[in-house]
């Protein structure tokens, strides 16, 4: 065969000869693709890791290197701060943010072990300083470790699950600190004897008596085969690179144009799909635009083009910017008056739309129908002097009755503002890293892990920062363990 390509498979009777064998083969060199080399080989098993890239890293490395973690009575980091979070809470905050469709097995599975996987971390030399930052932050601008990194204390998910902060954020000053745990966990891979082959790019996979015999790689501009005797894992990230991809299954992602990832062009899902995997999801991604940088604007609220209200702004700045995707037009206004006013984050490319000494000077100016944004305003003021919001229900905390003129509308527009976005569809798994196929059944010899799956986060609406690193790392584990303990074929 002359000619590769993800979405096909390769018969093995089409391979002219092996030039690589192996028990276990890993393709991805992310969080997720690290975590299963580093468990595989302690259960003994040859690993091979393919990376396409240079290096380490993907998606991971451009992260903060943060873990939703939590459970058990708390993390040491949440005791500390005087936080005891119950496996319950977390386990039906999980549920929740899942949203209608989620894995109830891995739930069940991340929340129980949730506190062995902080301390299976640490234990590879992972460290965090154990401080707590309170308030509304996107990431600690310095080393700290707990911070409220979801929408846990906003309704609806405080009144089902006991608000806690989760989010565990690696030891390092600054912005970025996924490089770092990436560098710690590939010490780790070569340290264990993980063959590891950058600028290898998968192919794609070869079928041997109905189940996963190995890949085809290209390495120095040739095509190599590699047997991998017990099972291939895919932890190649998810497909928000790919705009062929993306126009397909997630459209709406399109309305923003700042993509996260590195090699994130879906190849490990059409490698899955080729072989009878079920892709599922494929339509939810994640989106933010960095807005609640000043802490202050969350006290303002967000209108959309026709003036309405949509959600509670206190929620995870994730969640509300996905929500803002939900809405008619192409762009959304967050509605300050002089008191909460401070210039929003650079980064976020966020203008001033409207400035007026009344709401309906703003309403005027925006263009919008008489009596639409300033009966808005006019009723979120109403309540907010009551201290309560029976619309969507921002807590005390947040409210705040826009009443100090000058007013302004700040616009966030999905053509030209920062809107950051990654996908969150991807190959149905169980939770001990088995691709599945249409009926439910495990594909033999295929295993998968990280955003190339379908997780834990599975709904944009729902997403909390460091799911992802959580999800990559922990099933990526579990699809380590499963592969290296396979029987050989």
């Amino acid at each position: 065969m002359s000619e590769f390509a993800p979405h096909r498979l390769v018969p093995a009777s089409d391979v002219p000869g092996w030039d690589l064998e192996t028990d276990v083969a890993i393709i991805g060199f992310g969080v997720a693709g690290a975590c299963a080399a580093i468990e595989a080989a302690q259960t003994g098993a040859r690993v091979m890791l393919f990376e396409a890239g240079s290096g380490s890293g993907g998606a991971s490395a451009l992260s903060g290197g943060e873990m939703y973690i939590g459970g058990g009575g708390g993390t040491d980091a949440q005791r500390a701060a005087g936080f005891e979070d119950s496996t319950e809470a977390l386990e039906a905050y999980l549920m929740m943010a899942g949203g209608p469709d989620a894995d109830a097995a891995k739930v069940k599975l991340y929340a129980s072990e949730s506190l062995s996987h902080y301390q299976w971390l640490k234990d590879q030399g992972v460290p965090y300083k154990g401080s707590f930052l309170p308030g509304k932050i996107i990431e600690p601008a310095e080393d700290d470790t707990l911070i409220w990194s979801g929408s846990e204390a906003a309704w609806p998910f405080k009144e089902a699950a006991a608000p806690a902060p989760r989010g565990h954020t690696i030891q390092f000053m600054g912005w970025g600190g996924g490089r770092k745990l990436m560098d710690i966990l590939e010490n780790r891979v070569r340290a264990l004897g993980v063959d590891v082959r950058t600028d290898a790019r998968a192919l794609s996979l070869v079928e041997e008596g109905g189940r996963i015999a190995g890949l085809v790689v290209r390495i120095d501009g040739k095509p190599h085969f590699v047997r991998a005797a017990k099972g291939v894992i895919l932890t190649t990230g998810g497909f928000c690179m790919n705009a062929d991809m993306v126009r397909r299954y997630a459209p709406e992602a399109l309305r923003s144009s700042d993509p996260i990832g590195e090699n994130d062009n879906g190849s490990g899902i059409m490698m899955g799909m080729a072989a009878g995997g079920d892709a599922i999801h494929m339509d939810e991604f994640f989106t933010t635009c960095p807005w609640i940088i000043p802490e202050s604007l969350v006290k303002g609220i967000f209108v959309n083009d026709r003036g309405q209200r949509f959600i509670n702004e206190d929620c995870y700045h994730g969640r509300v910017s996905r929500t803002m995707f939900d809405q008619p037009g192409e762009r959304v206004f967050l509605l300050v008056d002089n008191a909460i006013f401070e210039r929003p984050l650079d980064l976020a490319r966020i203008e001033i739309a409207a400035v007026g000494d009344s709401w309906e000077e703003v309403e005027r100016e925006l263009g919008m129908p008489e009596e639409t944004l300033a009966t808005t305003v006019r009723t979120f003021n109403r309540y907010a002097a009551e201290g309560r919001d029976p619309i969507y229900h921002k807590a005390p905390e947040w409210l705040k009755v826009l009443d100090q003129a000058p007013f302004a509308a700040l616009e966030l527009n999905f053509r030209t503002s920062y809107f950051s976005f990654f996908t969150l569809g991807g190959l149905n798994t169980r939770p001990s890293g088995e691709v599945l196929d249409r009926a439910g059944q495990p594909i033999p010899g295929l295993y998968a892990a990280g955003r190339a799956t379908c997780g834990l986060p599975r709904w944009g609406h729902g997403y909390s920062s460091g799911m992802s690193l959580a999800d990559g790392s922990f099933f990526g584990r579990m699809a380590g363990r499963q592969a290296g303990q396979a029987k050989t074929k």
